[in-house]
């Protein structure tokens, strides 16, 4: 086990480093002087030469990256221009409202896709199976913010029964922490249980066609109990990879859903820092999330083990 782990860690070193690579040269894909956009019109060009020491732009780019990336290794992700403070510390004040809100949406694709995916597969071709799919492609195709906004006209302009924006931190009020996440948490994770859903049916009825299905069944075990104990647990694997993934794409996905709730988390942080050319900040936080997406990857091969017992770490 340890030695599969760190086989696996080496093996994402790479593609860290590209990933780490492609967010530096973010700053370096703009149209023209970064440090003159990061400034401003109004800025003198005795600003921009301070904005270009302050970033080390007269370095040459090789030598930006290494710097820049030994930097991100300790945790340091530089300084935030408007904020006054350092990225990491940006981030970490805004880090709890984010996951949150990414953990509860996870729950809610979890508890509304993995039922619904059985249900249909245990149903398959029959009309409720058609109208579950059905329901599933429409809300995957739906955007985040349009079922956020749906959300707040309905449950909170109309029935005023959750708030439409705001936050309540967990340790301090875990009741008003939840009332604040819940419309939000449903409006990113709905997308996701859809494809949760598709993903466990599809996976489930490829194991019920198999022997060892069919000879339970055969045995006179009645049809629930050949799916959750002898189907289920085998047909796993691809839900736990869709699970891991939508994990990491709802972390990305709450960019837009804390703007539509104004929730004070790394989203909301990063639509600020664009609308200022803060491109420290903006370099951190996506470094944060694909090093989170990589890190979820990990974590996924390493349950696979635990789910089914004929993967092996080796």
């Amino acid at each position: 086990m340890l030695r599969y782990t760190l086989e696996r860690l080496a093996a994402l070193v790479p593609v860290w480093l590209v990933v780490s690579l492609v967010v530096f040269l973010l700053i370096h894909l703009i149209p023209g002087d970064p440090a003159r956009v990061m400034v401003g019109g109004d800025g003198t060009e005795a600003d921009v030469q301070a904005m270009r020491e302050r970033l080390g732009l007269n370095e040459p780019l090789a030598a930006q990256y290494l710097a820049w990336l030994g930097r991100a290794l300790r945790g340091d992700l530089g300084q935030s221009i408007f904020l006054g403070r350092s990225v990491t510390q940006a981030i970490a004040e805004r880090l709890e409202p984010t996951i949150g809100l990414t953990a509860w949406a996870t729950l809610v694709a979890v508890l509304i896709g993995l039922p619904t995916g059985i249900l249909s597969a245990m149903r398959a071709g029959r009309a409720s199976d058609r109208v579950l799919m059905s329901l599933a492609f429409l809300l995957q195709s739906l955007p985040s913010f349009w079922t956020g906004l749906t959300l707040i006209l309905v449950f909170s302009v109309t029935w005023n029964l959750l708030p439409s924006t705001g936050y309540a931190s967990l340790s301090a009020n875990p009741s008003r922490h939840l009332q604040h996440l819940a419309l939000p948490a449903i409006a990113l994770g709905i997308g996701q249980a859809a494809l949760i859903a598709r993903m466990a049916r599809s996976s489930l009825l490829e194991v019920l066609g198999q022997d060892y299905v069919r000879t339970a069944q055969a045995k006179g075990l009645a049809w629930p109990a050949v799916v959750t104990k002898h189907a289920l647990r085998n047909a796993l694997i691809p839900v736990v990879t869709v699970v891991g993934l939508s994990f990491a794409v709802l972390l990305a996905g709450a960019i837009v859903i804390e703007t539509v709730f104004n929730l004070p988390g790394v989203g909301r942080l990063v639509m600020q820092s664009i609308l200022r050319r803060d491109y420290p900040v903006i370099q951190g936080v996506l470094l944060f999330i694909t090093t989170t997406y990589v890190l979820v990857n990990l974590a996924v091969d390493l349950v696979y083990g635990l789910i089914d017992p004929r993967v092996r770490y080796r």
